[in-house]
């Protein structure tokens, strides 16, 4: 059981991550749990409940037997590193508010672990996938819906959440579309001509009104469409084509990127494009080509 005074301590750096910081829903709902659960593991660890006092005294002994006990249940190096990131972002937090010293806490090592480098699929896997989707349901609408949805993924490298946040006032869709991404920043994305045919088809079949403050993409009864209800959509399609596992609703915006710069593109251009905060962000793409170049490479030189 959390204390009540650690409790209020940690809805009001919520609060100030989702104010301040713009964070997502579910960045905060992450936040929440990792923190939620190192306070719920502090006060089983020491045997009573952790008021703020308490916590200012967390030692580096407790964050080994915290991260230990994170580990025991079976989660990997990655999702560690974030839980402890959150934990930190909290304690840089509340140490400034309560004026303690929190370096013991700060100074726990984030484990190691190998950046994962996204799974792109071939040009002609991206526009099969697209293609499959547009008879994938047994209703024509829902099937455009889903069509519609990953076109905007694929052709202007927008997140899920993204596209599932465009309302009723952008339709017609025009040359160019305002994002509002992560961290609530917005950007300007270009709109190729299949991605306007392919809205401008579901929508003309939508059953439900459009209004300017209403979502575009409808579930079935007409409320806003689930995530999940796209990504069960390619699931079934990937099967059908006979595609790996690692071609999801994401997989189309990895594409989106790594296909831009296969043809040119430059980093910066599809860090804007991206709504990437970092470059760093967008250089794991020239790692994904020049794999994909040294595979023709070894395959195609007469020499290799």
């Amino acid at each position: 059981m959390i204390s009540d005074a650690a409790r209020d301590a940690l809805q009001q750096w919520l609060a100030a991550q989702k104010n301040l910081r713009g964070a997502s829903k579910n960045t905060i709902d992450a936040y929440s749990r990792d923190v939620g659960g190192f306070l719920e593991f502090m006060t089983s660890h020491r045997g009573e409940q952790q008021g703020l006092l308490p916590l200012a005294h967390v030692d580096i002994s407790d964050m080994r037997s915290w991260m230990a006990s994170v580990r025991g249940r079976g989660v990997g190096s990655r999702s560690l590193a974030r839980k402890l990131s959150a934990v930190k972002s909290f304690y840089r937090w509340l140490s400034e508010k309560e004026r303690f010293d929190p370096s013991a806490v700060l100074s726990a090592k984030t484990p190691r672990f190998n950046a994962k480098m996204p799974r792109p699929l071939s040009p002609e896997d991206a526009i099969d996938v697209i293609d499959a989707l547009e008879v994938n349901s047994e209703n024509a609408w829902t099937a455009l819906r889903d069509q519609a949805v990953v076109t905007l993924l694929y052709g202007c490298g927008l997140r899920i959440s993204e596209a599932l946040g465009i309302t009723g006032e952008c339709i017609p869709l025009g040359d160019t579309l305002r994002i509002r991404g992560k961290g609530g920043k917005e950007r300007i994305v270009p709109v190729i001509k299949p991605a306007c045919e392919a809205v401008s088809a579901y929508v003309d079949l939508c059953p439900f009104d459009m209004g300017n403050n209403d979502p575009v993409f409808r579930g079935a009864r007409g409320g806003p469409l689930s995530p999940r209800i796209v990504q069960k959509s390619v699931s079934q399609v990937r099967l059908r084509l006979g595609l790996p596992a690692t071609a999801t609703p994401h997989a189309m915006r990895h594409s989106f990127a790594t296909h831009l710069l296969g043809a040119g593109g430059d980093l910066r251009t599809i860090q804007e494009l991206l709504g990437h905060a970092s470059l760093t962000s967008t250089q794991k793409y020239t790692a994904v080509d020049t794999r994909r170049l040294m595979e023709v490479y070894n395959q195609t030189h007469p020499k290799a």
